[in-house]
């Protein structure tokens, strides 16, 4: 799988959970279980002291209230998709991947 853009990458993320929501505001009521991702940062890669490759990072979050969730499995198998952390808050598991495209 080749991802482009994050537009490609949104649609990505709903083929796995329908509820997916980009860098949503706080005043988005979201539906459980739930994909948030955000811009981290980029990657750039040089040769020859110029650009020749950049990526963008995104922290891709699974929210749950079930600790076993499936939706956690699929996102991980995604290319470059690694576990950053897990938490929970308000009995809602977070499972956090960095995942450039």
């Amino acid at each position: 799988m080749f991802i482009v853009d994050r537009l490609q990458f949104h649609e990505v993320l709903k083929a796995i959970t329908p509820n997916v929501y980009f860098q949503p505001p706080p005043s988005v009521a979201m539906q459980y279980p739930c994909i948030i991702y955000h811009v981290n940062t980029g990657l750039t890669h040089f040769a020859g002291n110029l650009p020749y490759r950049y990526s963008e990072k995104y922290d891709v979050t699974v929210v749950d209230r079930d600790p076993d969730t499936p939706i956690r499995f699929e996102v991980a198998k995604l290319p470059t998709c690694t576990l950053n952390r897990w938490y929970a808050v308000d009995n809602l598991n977070h499972y956090v991947y960095n995942l450039y495209i």
